[in-house]
């Protein structure tokens, strides 16, 4: 599907990721600020290079419902701290025990388990300060912190999710177990980045559903992809160790559907995701756009 804009969508998406990176920049304490041990730590994985597809989502969503609300992008960060806590805890041995991640040393393999797992909670702390410190209503700011610490919680948040795939290592492929881990690991963060969009601009309820819809459709694609390429690409292509699912005996889309209809379920998802942002017209081109980039992408 092809859409007019302004900017080419890559040129774009490296545009939202400079504007995240230098809010993320303002955020966090500095690593001369003391203790500067913690603040390193915090900075090497915040800034070794992610995609920032959360926070530019939740962006993306806000500016799909009104143009560019003071200070979405705070709002935005916080995501991203949420999602940075989650990777340097997932990396540490007790969990995937991995080497790489974004093509750099994981943080524990830099730092040490125990000052990883500081960074962790102290990036996870920190996107909840972020929030409570927004400058909207304070009912506008109790729905973002009960969106996201939901999204990122034990019942069908992401902790809840990671459970689930941590216990269900060795079991027989089941579609059931698949979608309850993917839906609540994945998906629900990525459901928030649209959802807290929403909020933050002020939606309207059908275009909270719509959106909030979009999001869950794209959850779903980012994570079909993700075990997707973990099958197809190399080490050096993901930035991080491939082939894991596979030899810790993970549930994932591969190997319950094989690879030829997890590639159709992503463009499925995909479709569905342009077909609820119809309503909006031409101010959801750039979620129309990133949901391509999402299903295309190599990394």
């Amino acid at each position: 599907m092809t859409f007019p804009s302004i900017l080419p969508p890559r040129e774009y998406l490296g545009q939202q990721q400079r504007l995240v990176d230098a809010e993320l920049d303002r955020l966090v304490p500095p690593e001369s600020a003391p203790p500067e041990t913690i603040h390193r730590a915090m900075r090497y994985s915040l800034f070794a290079g992610g995609k920032r597809i959360r926070p530019i989502l939740c962006m993306e969503a806000a500016h799909t419902v009104c143009d560019a609300p003071d200070g979405v992008v705070a709002a935005a960060c916080s995501l991203e701290l949420i999602h940075t806590y989650s990777l340097i805890h997932d990396d540490l041995p007790a969990l995937d025990n991995d080497d790489y991640r974004r093509g750099k040393l994981t943080n524990h393999k830099v730092f040490g388990d125990a000052m990883a797992i500081l960074a962790g909670d102290a990036l996870l702390t920190l996107a909840f300060q972020v929030l409570a410190e927004l400058p909207v209503s304070g009912d506008r700011r109790a729905r973002l912190i009960a969106e996201l610490s939901t999204a990122a919680g034990t019942v069908g948040g992401m902790i809840g999710g990671q459970v689930a795939d941590l216990e269900g290592e060795g079991k027989p492929p089941d579609q059931q177990l698949l979608e309850t881990i993917h839906r609540a690991k994945t998906g629900a963060l990525l459901r928030a980045s649209l959802r807290m969009g929403a909020m933050y601009a002020g939606a309207t309820e059908e275009q909270y559903r719509a959106l909030s819809c979009y999001g869950e459709h794209m959850g779903l694609a980012f994570q079909i992809v993700d075990d997707i390429l973990d099958v197809e690409e190399s080490s050096e292509a993901l930035g991080k160790t491939a082939g894991k699912d596979a030899q810790q005996q993970k549930i994932t889309f591969p190997a319950v559907y094989g690879l030829p209809t997890s590639r159709s379920m992503a463009e499925a998802e995909c479709e569905h995701a342009h077909r609820v942002l119809e309503g909006f017209g031409p101010r959801a081109v750039r979620l129309h756009e990133l949901a391509d980039l999402i299903v295309r992408r190599k990394s």
